[in-house]
């Protein structure tokens, strides 16, 4: 019976490959970078874990994850129609025509010679990554399942509308010239800003329940930034969607921005602390590839010297708005990816080049300053504030609306976070000692015990901000030390 059926099918290939003639090159493209960049979620996951405290390290692994599953079921159902059906009659949003992966089987793209779905299921990843960086917002205090229903409401009304503004052939930003090769307004705009509003309606952590700002593991923070630059390569890479120069162009820029962006930021932090942080070295090469990603394609090698450095710089004064608008962003989603998005666009009107756009053979653009095309600056930075203003306005009403649904306020009690949200949110631990620890003192609470817990002081240890690159929490105390 199996025989029979591959025979069958053998027999109809020659027909099939008639009909259709898939690029096939382009078809293992996508289908490795579907892999390459689902990587970045697993880095993310790593990295935040490694950049909370011990107790809520778990939490932040499964937020990652679970996003993923919540975003292939929403890209599946009506997430890929709204943002790239082809018969969409408006310049904003698409329609259902591609509902349920209706409409992709066997249907070649309007870019190319390759089946629709493999270019689904390509753009799927984009936005698990987009929705990875964003739930950083919740650590160490936020609700992680109503974080969950947030994402498929986030993921339908915010990020949607904006990748279908400047990726769909019919939006307004495609049609009026917009450069943004792999993102920076869909990807890093809408996580870096829509997080921060987040974290301004989560509030900030009690500062009592804060002994030491410091990441529990950079073990954990170097090798999810690890996996991060990995999977960035084809994120940046793959996205011109045919094996061309272009690709190999995308990643060369990408790893030039990445390096110089961890340079700039290591040498600033070395100024004023006269020693080498990995955090600093992973949280500039992270900015730096940010800043990359709508760029890469676009400005020459060149420019990604200066692009790395101005982002690797920019990115770390930033970290300290948060500061100022008093808002604990503690995974500095604004600062590294929503402000090294903006400069990177930015860098497209300046440095943008006709020449790299065209590597791959097929796309052709007037390209920024350095071709004389002045007015590609006011377009840029056009797309720039309405990405911003569209982004936190609605990630804004979402949060209001679900804050006054019972039962599903977003931000954990004091108690949940005092026990940290591995324990009330998770049930598990990512350190086996940290549970032990939890048992043991509650087995030595016994009315004829003389042991006695040491106490905590509710002295707050004088701080400058939240910066996750230098001064995210620990559990490290005394207690933990006897």
């Amino acid at each position: 019976m199996i025989q029979s059926t591959i025979g069958n099918l053998l027999a109809k290939r020659s027909v099939w490959e008639e009909d259709v003639n898939y690029d096939r090159a382009v078809i293992v493209q996508l289908t490795i970078g579907s892999a390459m960049v689902f990587m970045m979620v697993v880095g993310l996951a790593y990295l935040y874990s490694g950049l909370t405290r011990r107790n809520s390290a778990l939490s932040m692994i499964w937020v990652c994850y679970m996003s993923c599953c919540v975003i292939f079921f929403q890209w599946y159902f009506w997430g890929y129609s709204l943002a790239f059906s082809p018969t969409a009659t408006n310049q904003f949003i698409g329609n259902l025509h591609n509902f349920g992966y209706q409409n992709t089987y066997g249907s070649l793209t309007l870019q190319g010679d390759y089946p629709e779905m493999a270019f689904a299921n390509f753009q799927a990843m984009f936005l698990c990554v987009t929705t990875a960086i964003f739930v950083g917002a919740v650590a160490e205090r936020g609700r992680v399942m109503v974080c969950m229903i947030f994402v498929f409401f986030w993921a339908t009304l915010c990020y949607c509308p904006i990748a279908c503004w400047v990726w769909n052939p019919s939006g307004w930003a495609a049609k009026w010239g917009v450069l943004d090769y792999a993102g920076g307004g869909p990807v890093e705009i809408v996580s870096g800003f829509s997080g921060f509003v987040y974290s301004y309606f989560l509030g900030r952590r009690r500062e009592r329940l804060l002994i030491n700002f410091r990441p529990h593991n950079v073990s954990m923070v170097a090798l999810g930034t690890g996996f991060l630059w990995f999977g960035w390569m084809a994120f940046n890479g793959f996205t011109c969607l045919n094996p061309s120069l272009k690709s190999v162009y995308a990643i060369m820029n990408t790893n030039i921005t990445g390096a110089f962006g961890a340079i700039s930021w290591c040498l600033l932090d070395w100024r004023l602390e006269r020693r080498f942080s990995t955090v600093a070295l992973c949280s500039g090469a992270i900015s730096g590839l940010v800043a990359a990603t709508p760029a890469s394609g676009i400005i020459p090698l060149w420019a990604s010297v200066i692009l790395g450095i101005v982002a690797g710089v920019v990115c770390n004064y930033a970290t300290k708005i948060k500061v100022m608008c008093r808002v604990d962003d503690s995974m500095d989603v604004l600062a590294e990816h929503g402000i090294a998005g903006v400069i990177g666009l930015v860098f497209n009107a300046l440095f943008g080049s006709a020449t790299v756009i065209g590597y791959d053979g097929l796309t052709e653009h007037e390209g920024g300053w350095i071709d004389h095309n002045w007015k590609q600056l006011y377009k840029q930075i056009a797309f720039i504030f309405a990405c911003i203003g569209y982004s936190m306005a609605i990630t804004a009403i979402i949060c209001f609306i679900l804050n006054r649904i019972p039962f599903l306020q977003l931000r954990a009690s004091e108690e949940a976070e005092e026990k940290g949200m591995d324990e009330d949110q998770i049930g598990e631990f990512a350190y086996d000692y940290v549970e032990v620890r939890r048992d043991f003192l509650a087995w030595g609470s016994g009315p004829n015990n003389n042991y006695k817990e040491p106490e905590v002081l509710d002295q707050v240890v004088p701080v400058n901000d939240f910066s996750s690159d230098q001064n995210v929490t620990n559990e490290t105390n005394e207690s933990e030390k006897q």
